[in-house]
């Protein structure tokens, strides 16, 4: 299987191989070498820690069948699946049509990166991370090792260049995301059938497709014998280093197989070229899931998931508006913007960053609730942005009943915020206090804060109505009155006679 698509992809060598040293050249110029002693001294910019929200765009060819989620084109060929029966229920034999036909359909005819760029600047972002290739092998930039891009099929347009140019053009940092390394097994499941996964014409889309032989629910990669061989390594490599090469990304964000042991020598040699680089502009962020690579030597992001207390160094959830999928699916179902603002806030006052994710249509549309969702959480933030961007954390991140469950893909298990939760961040002079809820009497009480915090002022941002406080034995004691309008996110910003970090 693996000769199979190396033989289909022969003719990329010469390119793969000049890749390759360009990589060896930026390992070489320093500060960072490739080994994992020196990339422990990585630290994030100081950008990255400021910026605290962004936006992330899955948008491929799997928005075409816009049916279960993002992961459609492996699972249509798995017989065991609902997305098989919906594929041969609609589309008929695989052998007639595959994922490869549905390239056709993603034609992004409505596509406006300018608008794009305006939306996400709207809803408060501070930086944008577009999906550049997926697991599927769609690159949706200009590759030099495929043919099986969007610059010539689909839009036949750099979708990268496009969107890069436009987000800059907003003062917004643009990132890029590749999840390259799992391609290796993605489309598996169509060797078990008749499909057209085992064309020969078509094995340098869908090849190596190796059997995927992962233990202990695919988490554990210290357990996964799936084969890579070195030409597949390579390939990631040049592939990945294309990223950097041609559109220079503010930040990169590679899925978990990255972990599998057999990337690790190539994952040393990315991210010494990619800092080495990004040291010559003000610094990059490369984000990892999981064990994916040493603690210190990258920025964890916690996939649909929280941490239970504040960690010293910046960190990264990523998330979607959806309930269901990553990129876009008919008949969808959203989250509140409310409740993307709450996570929005407990995730930064324990020194995190949001990434909120949307899905386009293969038109190039976004579905108008999850723009509603974006423009709702930009008013809050036009309002409260002073306890979000560039804040720290406090001496805790937060108190109330309400405790998150922590851990990767723990989201569905959050239980409801109260009007006795809050979250606290530091900004310059002010310690700001979000609360989760509206007291029903008017009173509510922050028993973080003590009376040898000695508070001076506490104000309600976007709010002209005067805040009474009194410090207590119980903690400020705050009567509030009646609750203002807007999402069940409220800000105090209060100011102490002393500094307390």
């Amino acid at each position: 299987m693996d000769q199979a698509w190396q033989r289909a992809t022969a003719r990329y060598a010469p390119e793969r191989k000049a890749l390759l040293a360009e990589v060896a050249q930026g390992d070489a110029i320093g500060p960072f070498c490739p080994d994992w002693i020196s990339l422990a001294q990585y630290r994030a910019p100081t950008w990255f820690g400021a910026a605290k929200f962004g936006i992330f765009i899955h948008w491929g060819v799997y928005a075409v069948p816009a049916f279960a989620n993002e992961w459609y084109p492996r699972n249509m060929y798995d017989g065991t699946t609902r997305e098989h029966a919906h594929q041969l229920d609609t589309l008929g034999p695989l052998t007639h049509r595959g994922y490869k036909d549905f390239i056709a359909g993603f034609k992004a005819r409505h596509w406006d990166p300018a608008a794009w760029a305006r939306l996400f600047k709207q809803a408060g972002a501070r930086y944008v991370v577009q999906v550049a290739e997926h697991s599927d092998g769609f690159a949706m930039y200009d590759s030099r090792l495929s043919r099986w891009t969007a610059a010539l099929m689909g839009p036949k347009r750099d979708v990268v260049a496009a969107l890069e140019r436009a987000v800059r053009a907003e003062g917004l940092r643009f990132g890029l995301s590749s999840h390259r390394a799992e391609h290796d097994w993605f489309f598996d499941h169509g060797r078990e059938l008749a499909s057209d996964v085992n064309d020969p014409a078509d094995a340098d889309f869908y090849g190596p497709a190796v059997p995927h032989f992962a233990q202990d629910g695919d988490q554990d990669l210290q357990q996964d014998w799936t084969y890579v061989s070195p030409t597949y390594v390579d390939d990631w490599l040049a592939r990945t280093a294309e990223l950097e090469a041609y559109y220079r990304p503010d930040l990169i964000y590679l899925d978990w197989w990255v972990g599998h042991p057999a990337f690790r020598g190539a994952l040393a040699e990315f991210l010494a070229y990619y800092y080495n680089r990004g040291a010559q502009r003000d610094g990059v962020v490369l984000n990892y899931k999981l064990h994916a690579l040493p603690a210190g030597s990258a920025v964890l992001d916690v996939e649909r998931g929280q941490l239970g207390d504040i960690r010293p160094t910046p960190w990264q959830t990523d998330t979607t508006i959806s309930n269901g999928s990553w990129g876009y699916v008919e008949h969808d179902i959203y989250r509140s913007a409310t409740s993307i603002i709450q996570l929005l806030a407990d995730v930064v006052s324990k020194n995190g960053n949001l990434l909120l994710d949307v899905g386009p249509r293969p038109d190039g549309t976004i579905v108008p609730q999850e723009q509603a969702v974006l423009l709702e959480i930009g008013r809050w933030l036009a309002t409260n942005g002073a306890a979000i961007y560039g804040s720290h954390p406090w001496r805790v991140s937060g108190e109330g009943p309400t405790a998150p469950t922590t851990g990767a893909f723990k989201e569905q298990l959050a239980r409801p915020w109260t009007t006795d939760d809050f979250r606290f961040t530091r900004n310059k002079d002010l310690l700001y206090a979000i609360e989760f809820g509206w007291p029903a009497d008017g009173t509510t009480v922050i028993r973080s804060i003590k009376p040898a915090d000695r508070v001076r002022d506490v104000r309600l941002l976007g709010s002209s109505t005067p805040v009474h406080w009194e410090n207590t034995g119980q903690g400020l004691v705050l009567h509030v009155g009646s609750r203002p309008a807007g999402p069940a996110a409220f800000v105090y910003a209060i100011r102490t006679a002393t500094d307390t970090p």
